[in-house]
């Protein structure tokens, strides 16, 4: 996740669940270099996309740093979540969050997403790819998710920098929604085996 742009709050170090059982909550976290919760706009369009997936979905958020996806689909009945984030002090802070609101029902794992990618049989319904923009982080990514025995139907959501090209996906993952805000193209992906 990168720096914030157009959202005040995520300025500020806080961000806001939009809905769900924890709907409104907000919640503060140490502003960090390249760290961009994705905006409460984009969030909403994606969760009105995943609304008939997200109840009892195993989600994994790759590059979770605030972790707002992954606490977006717990707050929205998501029966468990991986988050995957290499900095230690948002880790911490992911799982501060997990106390504060009382969630049992995901784990954190300090590494980064190559390596949790290779260690893990990756058996989730939604995976959430965010990386930091203009690293190239993706293309290897999906290289390696594309290595994994993805379950049929699997969602893949991918969020990029308007001026990035997504990286050439695998031929049995198809788009089925995108959309551009502002400075950021997203994207729902199924995988069809």
């Amino acid at each position: 996740m990168r720096k914030p742009q157009g959202d005040n709050k995520a300025a500020q170090g806080m961000l806001r669940i939009i809905g769900g059982q924890w709907r409104s909550r907000k919640l503060h976290f140490q502003a960090a270099e390249g760290l961009r919760p994705t905006s409460d706009r984009i969030r909403e369009t994606l969760f009105n996309w995943l609304s008939p997936h997200i109840h009892g979905a195993h989600c994994l958020d790759l590059f979770a740093g605030s972790g707002a996806l992954g606490l977006e689909g717990l707050s929205r009945y998501a029966a468990h979540c991986d988050f995957v984030e290499t900095d230690s002090t948002t880790c911490r802070q992911i799982r501060d969050h997990l106390t504060t609101l009382k969630c049992n029902t995901a784990a954190v794992h300090c590494q980064t997403a190559q390596s949790y990618i290779a260690a893990n049989d990756i058996k989730h319904s939604i995976i959430f790819l965010d990386p930091p923009f203009h690293k190239q982080l993706l293309t290897p990514i999906i290289e390696a998710l594309a290595g994994k025995s993805l379950g049929d139907d699997t969602l893949i959501y991918i969020e990029t920098a308007a001026d990035e090209a997504l990286p050439l996906l695998p031929s049995h993952w198809h788009t089925d929604k995108e959309k551009k805000a502002g400075h950021v193209n997203y994207r729902l992906i199924s995988v069809h085996n």
